[in-house]
């Protein structure tokens, strides 16, 4: 299996060559040259395997330069009861007739970006122990990705942690999280912008190709394909726990901010699996649900980007939509490179033609939006009819859930955290707190370690090399 870029570069690279590259050198995402496609006989063999194994045998088709033994040692290291709390690893929560839940946040962190990435923080440290290197990770986190990113690097060999966040918009749980960690290989950045700033430094780092070499700077963002890829595979899961024939369709309904948890729901459906619907929930700050209805991509500027109560979707550049616009374009790279190099960066926006955007329902996707007020409602509604307390960004998804239900067709809405990381909404909500595990009371009364950074690439390049020392 070989990967080339979004952007037209067609030079073929392996799995453990984007594994530590983040982005292409030409400033696009890596992509497979090819999806593999799942046959029927296929799905059948995978129904009923266990957690761990499924992930094997899904992540076997995209990594042909890691020893398969290797490969399923660190995917059994992963994927375990001791990690997730369950034999299921995702175990489905039914909510009602044809409605339910997919537990995705029983990972360390509590949010669903732990699925993904403990696998990669095992895969960064394999990968550069077999090559004797070492890297410097660069990320952006609007509040999950973060910590899910530094509990899963933490102490490892031969990897540094730089985490950019946007400074006052996490909610307190997330930003104790991350900043209580006092490991010497992780540093927190707050940076005095939003979240999309902090993405824009990590891209501008990325493409300063003599930087990134010269300090080896890798990425955990949604951009790395081998964090997408992971994801994959709870799609997967969800479906065959929710079917019980190959016969049979689902539709996801994701909340949505950069694009990356419903673009691993677009791979699976090219690989065959049988999704119905892929529902982008968005919050206020409402970019793809504006796509998907009007065909023009707006990027907001910082300060159009509202601060919500689902503050991880406080997002209005989504970096995983350029791999699904490069297919739904029938992967011209040219055009993939105009919109996004071009049009995005240079005006802001872009508007595909009539017949581009009448591809889009071939893919199978919709989109919705949900407000403070709805998710106060949802999360309301749910405990009081079903005993089921949900996170804010997981109400965001089952409130959009509803308005796209079809008879027949079973819902899974992914969940995406804890009740517990948005405690004050929940109180606002319920009048009462969300339990949190032993483990974690206090941390919000426990030390932090962040430096405060302006707006700014280079202040970004200047602290790296000043961390990095005999780089």
């Amino acid at each position: 299996m070989k990967y080339i870029s979004t952007r037209g570069d067609r030079t073929e690279r392996g799995f453990s060559e984007i594994l530590l590259e983040g982005l292409a050198p030409d400033g696009g995402l890596y992509l497979p040259v090819a999806y593999p496609r799942i046959d029927d006989a296929t799905l059948t063999r995978w129904r009923g395997l266990r957690y761990a194994d499924l992930a094997f045998e899904i992540l076997s088709l995209y990594i042909d330069d890691i020893p398969a033994d290797d490969l399923r040692r660190l995917v059994d290291k992963t994927y375990t009861r001791e990690v997730f709390g369950t034999e299921a690893i995702t175990p489905l929560k039914p909510l009602q007739p044809g409605l339910c839940l997919e537990a995705l946040s029983n990972g360390p962190t509590l949010a669903f970006k732990d699925m993904a990435m403990q696998l990669l923080g095992n895969l960064f440290e394999y990968e550069l122990g077999r090559r004797g290197e070492e890297l410097n990770i660069l990320g952006a986190t609007s509040g999950d990705t973060g910590s899910a990113a530094e509990y899963a690097m933490r102490g490892k060999q031969g990897v540094r942690v730089f985490m950019l966040s946007p400074h006052g918009r996490m909610s307190p749980f997330q930003q104790a999280q991350m900043f209580s960690l006092q490991d010497p290989n992780i540093h927190n950045l707050a940076v005095q912008g939003v979240f999309d700033d902090c993405q824009d430094i990590v891209k501008a780092v990325s493409n300063d190709l003599a930087f990134k070499r010269r300090y080896k700077i890798g990425t955990v963002n949604s951009i790395n394909w081998a964090r997408l890829l992971a994801q994959v595979v709870y799609y997967f899961a969800g479906y065959f726990q929710a079917t019980k024939s190959n016969a049979e369709q689902v539709s996801f309904t994701v909340p949505s901010g950069n694009f990356g948890n419903i673009c691993a729901g677009h791979v699976a459906r090219m690989m065959g699996l049988p999704i119905r619907q892929l529902v982008a929930a968005t919050n206020e700050n409402d970019v793809l649900d504006e796509f998907f209805r009007t065909g023009t991509y707006r990027v907001r500027k910082s300060a159009e980007t509202f601060e919500t109560s689902s503050p991880s979707m406080d997002i209005s550049k989504a970096s995983n939509f350029e791999r699904f616009i490069y297919d739904l374009l029938g992967r011209d790279g040219e055009r993939t490179r105009q919109l996004f190099k071009d049009e995005v960066e240079q005006r802001g926006a872009f508007t595909l033609t009539a017949d581009e955007f009448a591809r889009v329902q071939g893919f199978g996707f919709a989109s919705g939006k949900s407000t403070h007020a709805d998710r106060l409602q949802t999360i309301r509604q749910t405990w009081e009819q079903h005993g089921v307390m949900i996170d804010t960004h997981t109400a965001d998804g089952v409130k959009v859930a509803r308005e796209h239900m079809q008879p027949g067709t079973t819902m899974i809405v992914l969940e995406t955290a804890l009740p517990v990381k948005f405690a004050q909404t929940i109180q606002e909500a319920l009048g009462r707190e969300p339990e949190r595990p032993a483990a974690l009371v206090g941390i919000e009364d426990l030390p932090k370690r962040f430096e405060v950074m302006p707006v700014s690439a280079q202040a970004v390049k200047d602290y790296i090399a000043e961390h990095c020392a005999g780089a």
